[in-house]
């Protein structure tokens, strides 16, 4: 991944938006000379450039403008997150960034280079063979429009799509950035240090989908130069004269370093697409010469490593083709589900990538089973050789954006959110085992239901297509499905699979014996093997003298036949078929209907078509053959041909010549008759003959007999041995298969151990580091864990692991203890007490239940947490309080304790005497609200809240009043704030005295009337 140096450089300024309006032409970058850059071919073939952004991307879309040359030839679409309400300003705004035209996106826009096209609020945008088509947005559902855009563009363009993602919040544009670079595209992203919003920029590198990480103005840089090389100017037809194969030293010197470094062999693979990937390798690397990029793999291992991730082009999704995964539903699951309860349902996906296809089709059997999916343990391997993809699926993390693949029900049900997207449920996640496997030479698993082999057949050179589907054969049940991608098929070996659904390419296993395909040798050895039929093959070193007698009899005297099965491949030849049969031009091939002679074909295929629909015998007579030299003719007859155990079906085609009419013999006149003695003479010599020709024919027969039970032992002696030696050989692969799978459950143990140990570690330090006593039961009352703080508190040792808790004598005095533990489990509901130590030291005591990742109950988590200051310091607080009530309680005067509201929080007696109130009508009220509202006067409230406030005290503030029960009394008020110890929680003192014998001299003349 190519990496911008000065990640700080923010030299291209922001507020590209409040610019001082001008035209490009006199951009540095621009040229004038037409010549310089890539001129739009007639047939309209160019880069173009998806732009994806969202908060903070207009800024950094006006910098990538306003830096980028006007004379690319690259055609610029931005898809930008709007509001549906909202009225965009875009295209007047980066219209004063750039002299190329800007337009908002009208529906079925033609595309054209040099241009840049912005996409309007409330719509999608996808782009098909050139044109921009709008869609309507749905309402009320989450959109990812980057991802939209991004994975048209791909489809439609190819190796020449490039994705940019700029500045903005969440996921949207991951994978469509995985998908342009699977096609074969270029991707980039803006410098996290430059973006105004991280979030997108950082989930696509976080992705491993970017090749360049820049700034936007070095973005613009980068795109100047890319879009003159011809990598991404070519056309798909034009390949090989814009941009010539590798050589084949090149190339093999490429897989030699690829083989060396990673140890996977690509020779076999298709190298089309490898030589693609090569070329875009060295787009990257601007490297234009095959040999110095040679050199650059010799000098830098790592690029080895991201051409070896480049080639294996790891794309997926979530339920991806859904009719493909509605016709694997109800082709294969009700046939796999038919089975006794507690037999495992065992799948088998090679070439898994980073998951998605695995957990697909977990899901899928979840969703298929219902309630059943307990009674079936479901156990799925998912391989690959990309070490980073296994670990990636394992975690099980994707985007916010698979909800577009997955939907909100499956998300809602199957995924939970975290942190950077959404995780796969661990129920999910425990039925799929990944492990790292090489499906070409490292043994396969056996007794497999399922196998879902999606999209790798496709990079595979025919040779390896053979030998995989070979060993997919083996590894499935006799009542197995296969499972291919829409572009794959089971090809030249249909007599090893049948289509279950031939649209969606699921296949079911034939039960027929698999062609033998050792694993981890080298493939020339298997092909060469695959290519024999699976019938007919027999075996033995024996020499059979009948079976040779036989082989000459049917040679000479039997009419030519061949066997077909209902493809019509002929898979066994008799006696002489040339007159009838002969190789085709071209490509070597075994159809009956290839190989018949002139006027053949048609007479041929009507009796076959017959044997087939009836499985009777069929029959055409007195058909005409041509040749060059002339012409004869045949009667042809097509027997089907039964047995026990054959599951297809095969014929017996036999050619047989019409002699020509027989021409009356000649009888030869004046022949001389011989003498009798001469006949007596020569029917002596005939008898003589005779009886010689009888001893020799007994003695035939009996050294015959002889031979027939000598060769019938070796025959049953070979049969023995070659029956043993096929059982080990079966013996073998299974082992080996058996050994893959244990292998491959190992890694997954040991990484699931790996991951446990340090979740051990972290809960251990955690809990260690809280320094707080703490004891986690089981179900069954026995003691699982506790802290070193729990030791002495519970008088604990490491021996009472395991034993009931019952046996435990604390120092802390915790009655019924058993009891509140068995509450807690049965309801689910967790408890508090405050319980003292021997001490009296106080301690919260917490009960909660012990909840798995599967939301069940097993065990109590017990706590003790210190509250003894706390417990004190309210004691504390208790007294004092009381403390101070007794104190008001002895004072004469009348007192009011007022908090910072001016509510009542305490009375003394004296008041409660004096104004003849009893305290429930006193507490909690407000005090200008007391009795008649007496001392609802704006002068005193502004001296009572100016003192709870500021601090500052008043005295003798006189009050004369009708006061109810007491009638018109004068009253001297004063007031002062109480320090409480809380800073926002003071109070204030109110005293009153009782002023009225002098009441004329102090009443002041405002007192009631303002």
């Amino acid at each position: 991944m190519a990496k911008n140096p000065n990640r700080n450089n923010r030299s291209a300024g922001k507020g590209g938006a409040g610019r001082t309006p001008r035209k490009r032409a006199a951009s540095p970058h621009a040229k004038t000379n037409d010549a310089q850059g890539p001129e739009p071919s007639g047939n309209g073939i160019f880069p173009i450039v998806g732009v994806g952004a969202s908060a903070g991307g207009l800024e950094a879309f006006t910098q990538l403008l306003h830096a980028l040359p006007t004379d690319t030839g690259m055609a610029f679409v931005l898809v930008q997150h709007l509001h549906p309400d909202f009225q965009s300003a875009l295209t007047e705004i980066l219209s004063r960034e750039t002299s190329m035209p800007v337009s908002e996106i009208q529906d079925r826009t033609q595309v054209a280079p040099n241009h840049v096209y912005v996409i309007p609020p409330s719509a999608d945008l996808q782009l098909m063979h050139g044109k921009l088509h709008l869609l309507p947005r749905k309402v009320h559902e989450l959109t990812m429009p980057i991802d939209q855009f991004f994975r048209s563009l791909a489809a439609d363009q190819g190796g020449r799509a490039v994705g940019v993602i700029l500045s903005g919040t969440a996921s949207d544009g991951v994978l469509g950035l995985k998908a342009v670079k699977a096609e074969g595209g270029i991707t980039f992203a803006q410098d996290e240090a430059t973006a105004k919003y991280d979030g997108m920029p950082h989930s696509a590198i976080a992705a491993g989908v970017v090749d360049f990480v820049l700034p936007p103005d070095k973005i613009a840089q980068e795109l100047a130069q890319l879009a003159r090389h011809p990598y991404v100017s070519r056309t798909t037809a034009d390949t090989a004269a814009v941009e010539p194969p590798l050589a084949g030293d090149t190339l093999e010197k490429i897989f030699l370093l690829l083989r060396t470094h990673t140890g996977h062999d690509f020779t076999y693979y298709k190298h089309s697409t490898i030589q693609r990937r090569i070329a875009r390798r060295m787009l990257l690397h601007k490297l234009a010469n095959q040999q110095d990029y040679v050199r650059y793999l010799q000098e830098n291992r790592s690029e080895i490593d991201l051409l070896f991730h480049d080639i294996l082009i790891n794309v997926t999704s979530f339920f991806r083709d859904p009719e493909a995964f509605e016709a694997l539903a109800e082709k294969t699951f009700p046939g796999i589900a038919k089975r006794p309860a507690g037999t495992p349902i065992r799948v088998w996906v090679p070439g898994c990538s980073t998951g998605e296809e695995a957990y697909s089709i977990a899901i899928a059997l979840i969703e298929h089973l219902g309630e059943r999916a307990a009674v079936f343990p479901i156990q799925i391997f998912a391989t690959d050789i990309d070490e980073l993809a296994i670990e990636r699926a394992r975690n099980g993390i994707y985007p916010e954006d698979i909800i577009q693949d997955v939907g909100p029900a499956r998300l809602g049900h199957f995924f939970s959110k975290v942190e950077g997207g959404y995780q796969i449920s661990k129920t999910v996640r425990d039925m799929c085992v990944f492990a790292v496997q090489d499906i070409i030479k490292d043994p396969p698993f056996s007794r497999i239901d399922l196998i879902s082999c999606r999209n790798l057949l496709i990079y595979l050179g025919s040779m390896l297509q053979k030998k995989v589907l070979t060993i997919f054969h083996y590894a499935l049940n006799p009542q197995g499905y296969l499972f291919l991608g829409t572009a794959e098929s089971v090809g030249g070996l249909a007599e090893l699979f049948v289509a279950a659904d031939a649209k969606e390419k699921v296949y079911a296993k034939k039960a027929v014996v698999t062609p033998h395909a050792p694993f981890g040798i080298s493939p020339e050895v298997p092909a060469a093997r695959l290519d024999q039929p699976a019938v007919g093959r027999q075996v033995g070193t024996g020499f059979d003298i009948e079976r040779e007698a036989d082989r000459l009899l049917m040679s000479q005297y039997a009419p030519s036949a061949v066997v077909i099965n209902e493809h019509r491949d002929i898979l066994h030849f008799h006696g002489r078929t040339g007159r009838y049969l002969e190789p085709s031009p071209g490509q070597a091939s075994l159809n009956l209907m290839k190989m018949a002679r002139d006027n053949l074909p048609l007479a041929l295929n009507a009796a076959v078509r017959e044997a087939v629909d009836t499985g009777s015998v069929a029959r055409r007579r007195d058909v005409k053959v041509r040749d060059g030299g002339g012409s004869w003719r045949v009667n042809i007859e097509v027997t089907p041909i039964t047995g026990p155990g054959l599951v297809e079906r095969y014929f017996l085609v036999v050619f047989q010549d019409v002699p020509p009419p027989e021409e009356l013999a000649k009888e030869e006149e004046g022949a001389e008759k011989p003498t009798d003695s001469e006949v007596k003479r020569l029917e002596a010599e005939l008898a003589a003959n005779r009886e010689y020709l009888q001893s020799v024919i007994e003695q035939q027969e009996t050294s015959n007999e002889e031979l027939r039970s000598a060769n019938e032992e070796i025959q049953s002696s070979n049969e023995e041995l070659q029956s043993i030696n096929e059982e080990l050989e079966t013996a073998k692969e299974e082992l080996q298969s058996t050994n893959e799978e244990l292998s491959t459950v190992n890694d997954e143990l040991s990484s699931r151990a790996q991951e446990l140990e340090q979740a051990n570690s972290d809960l251990g330090n955690l809990i260690s580091s809280m320094g707080i006593p703490i004891v986690i039961v089981g179900s069954e009352m026995h003691i699982r864990r506790f802290t070193p703080q729990a030791e002495k508190l519970l008088n604990l040792i490491s021996t009472d692991v395991g034993r009931p808790i019952s046996d435990i004598r604390p120092n802390v005095v915790i009655p019924a203890f058993e009891t509140k533990i068995t509450e807690v489990i049965e309801k689910a509901e967790p408890v508090q007490y405050d319980v003292p130590d021997a001490s009296g030291h106080w301690y919260s005591l917490w009960i909660h239940p012990y909840k798995t990742l599967n939301n069940e109950i097993n065990g109590a988590v017990i706590a003790f947490i210190d509250i003894d200051r706390l417990k004190r310091s309210l004691e504390a607080t208790r007294q004092a309080h009381e403390y101070s009530e007794a104190i008001i309680a002895a004072i004469r005067n009348p007192l009011l304790v007022l908090d910072r509201n001016l509510s009542v929080v305490s009375v003394s007696n004296s008041y409660k005497e004096v104004f003849q109130v009893d305290e429930k009508e006193t507490l909690g009220n407000l005090v200008y609200r007391l009795g008649n509202s007496q001392w609802a006067i704006p002068q005193l409230r502004a001296r009572l809240e100016e003192a709870v406030e500021t601090g500052t005290e008043f005295k003798d503030f006189i009050v004369t009043h009708d006061f109810p029960k007491i009638g018109e009394k004068t009253m001297s008020v004063s007031g002062r704030r109480i320090p409480t110890g809380v800073m926002d929680e003071p109070m204030v003192l109110m005293q009153i005295e009782d002023r009225t014998e002098n009441a004329t001299a102090h009443i002041e003349p405002s007192t009631r009337d303002e």
